[in-house]
C-alpha cells in the first residue's frame, strides 16, 4: 500500500472518530435539559404520598451546618414538607433565610421547652418541638407519612422512598447507636422477633428516633398520641401512645432490616466562639460573620 493511500485511510479513520465524538456530545447536550426536566418533574410529583419531615432544632454553633446538610439531602426527595421547629421564643432569621434558599416546602414553627424542664440535669430536648409538629400535622394533613428526622443524622435518600407508603408504622435499622453500633428490629423468619439496642431500659420499643415512620391517617386515628417529656423514653412513649398497635402490624423496611440507610452521626460539640474585638475589626467582614457564628 502506497504512502498516499495509508495517509488517506488515516484521515478517513480520524474523521470517523471525530464525527462519532461530535454526535455523542450533541446527543448528550440535547439530553441534559430532558434529564433535568424529568428530575424536576419527579421532585414535584403531586401523585406521590407526601412525607412530613419533623426536625426539632435549637440555636447552637452546629445548627446552621447541620440544617444545611440535612436540607440538601431533602432537596433530592420528591413531595416532602419540612417542619422545622425551634426551641425558642422567636424564629432565628438565619434559619428562615436558609429554608427560603433551599426552596423546600416548609413551615418554620416555635415550641420552647417548658420552663419546668429546663432546670432538669437531663432535659427532654426536642419533645415540645415534635409535639408542636404533630399538632400542625393534625390541623393541616390528611394523608402521607411523618418522620422525625433530627438534624444531626445522616440519611440515604432511599429510606424516604421506602417509608412513603407506610400503612401504620414502619421500622428499620439505625447505625452508630451505642456500643452495639446499631439499633434495629430483630427479624427472624421474616417477622419481627424483638429489638436490638445498647440500652433497653424496660422499654417496650427500644428504638432510635430515626428508626420509624408513622402514617398520617394512623396518627389521626389516635388523637391522644404524643411524645412524653421523659428523657430516654420519648420514642417508646410515643409509639405506645399509638396503641393499639400490634408488632405484626409494623412494616420492616431496608430489605427486611438488613441494610443501614440512616446513621446517628452526631456532630462534634463546639464551644461558643470567642467574643469579637469590634473596635479592632470594625468595618470588616468579621462583623457580618459574627452574626452567623454562635
Amino acid at each position: 500500500m502506497s504512502l498516499k493511500m495509508r495517509t488517506s485511510y488515516k484521515t478517513l479513520y480520524l474523521t470517523f472518530i471525530l464525527s462519532s465524538i461530535c454526535i455523542f456530545l450533541y446527543q448528550y447536550h440535547m439530553a441534559i435539559p430532558r434529564m433535568i426536566s424529568l428530575q424536576q418533574q419527579s421532585i414535584n410529583d403531586p401523585n406521590l404520598p407526601p412525607i412530613y419531615i419533623i426536625t426539632p432544632t435549637y440555636r447552637r454553633p452546629e445548627q446552621l451546618a447541620e440544617l444545611t446538610r440535612l436540607g440538601y439531602t431533602l432537596k433530592h426527595v420528591p413531595n416532602i414538607f419540612w417542619l422545622v421547629v425551634e426551641d425558642a421564643v422567636d424564629t432565628t432569621q438565619l434559619v428562615t433565610k436558609l429554608l427560603l434558599k433551599l426552596n423546600i416546602p416548609f413551615a418554620h414553627l416555635l415550641a420552647p421547652m417548658p420552663e419546668k424542664y429546663r432546670k432538669n440535669k437531663v432535659k427532654p430536648r426536642g419533645v415540645s418541638n415534635r409535639n408542636r409538629a404533630l399538632e400542625w400535622i393534625r390541623a393541616n394533613a390528611t394523608e402521607g407519612v411523618l418522620y422525625f428526622a433530627d438534624d444531626d443524622n445522616t440519611y440515604d435518600v432511599e429510606i424516604f422512598d421506602e417509608m412513603r407508603y407506610t400503612k401504620k408504622v414502619s421500622m428499620w435499622p439505625v447505625g452508630l447507636i451505642t456500643k452495639y453500633g446499631v439499633s434495629t428490629p430483630i427479624v427472624k423468619n421474616g417477622t419481627l422477633a424483638g429489638f436490638y439496642d445498647g440500652w433497653n431500659g424496660g422499654r417496650k420499643y427500644p428504638v432510635d428516633m430515626a428508626s420509624f415512620s408513622v402514617s398520617v391517617r394512623f396518627l389521626l386515628s389516635r388523637p391522644n398520641a404524643s411524645m412524653p417529656f421523659k428523657p430516654g423514653y420519648e420514642e417508646d412513649g410515643f409509639l405506645k401512645s399509638l396503641s393499639p398497635l400490634k408488632l405484626t402490624e409494623i412494616e420492616l423496611l431496608a430489605s427486611n432490616c438488613t441494610e443501614i440507610l440512616v446513621w446517628h452521626t452526631q456532630s462534634k460539640k463546639n464551644p461558643n466562639a470567642m467574643p469579637l474585638d469590634t473596635a479592632k475589626y470594625n468595618s470588616t467582614n468579621l462583623i457580618q460573620l459574627r452574626q452567623i457564628i454562635v
